[in-house]
C-alpha cells in the first residue's frame, strides 16, 4: 500500500488488470466515458441535422407549390377577366345590332303606313269611278 501512495505521488497507476499506468484508473474510466458520451451527442448532432434537412427540403418544396398554384390561380383570373371583356364586347355588338334593327323596324312602320293610305287612296278612287259610271 505505501508502495502504490508512493506510484501514485509518481503519477503511476495499477489498474484492475494490476497493469501499470500513467492515468489513474477512475480518470482513465471517466474519460472513456465522456468519449462515449461525446460519441452518442455527435451521433445525435447528426441525426438532428439530417432532420433539419429533410424538413427545410419539405419547406422548399411546399414552397414551390405554393409558388405554382399561386401561378396557375394569376393564370385562371386573367382568363376570366379576358372572358368578360369579350362578353362585354359581345353584348355591346348585339347592342348596336338591336339598334340597328329597331330603325329598321320604325322605317317599315313608316313605309307600311304610307303603302296603307296608299292603298285607301285608290281604293277610294276606284269606287268613285265606279259610281261615276
Amino acid at each position: 500500500a505505501m508502495a502504490q501512495a508512493a506510484l501514485g505521488a509518481a503519477g503511476l497507476h495499477f489498474d484492475e488488470l494490476n497493469k501499470l499506468r500513467v492515468l489513474d484508473p477512475e480518470v482513465a474510466q471517466q474519460t472513456a466515458q465522456l468519449r462515449e458520451e461525446c460519441g452518442a451527442f455527435l451521433d445525435r448532432i447528426v441525426e438532428f441535422q439530417k432532420i433539419v434537412g429533410s424538413l427545410i427540403e419539405l419547406v422548399d418544396q411546399l414552397a414551390k407549390a405554393a409558388e405554382s398554384e399561386k401561378m396557375k390561380a394569376i393564370g385562371a383570373r386573367n382568363l376570366l377577366k379576358s372572358i368578360a371583356k369579350q362578353r362585354e364586347a359581345q353584348e355591346q355588338q348585339l347592342q348596336a345590332l338591336i339598334a340597328e334593327k329597331k330603325m329598321q323596324l320604325e322605317r317599315y312602320r313608316i313605309e307600311y303606313e304610307t303603302l296603307c293610305k296608299i292603298e285607301a287612296d285608290q281604293n277610294e278612287f276606284i269606287d268613285q269611278f265606279i259610281f261615276q259610271k
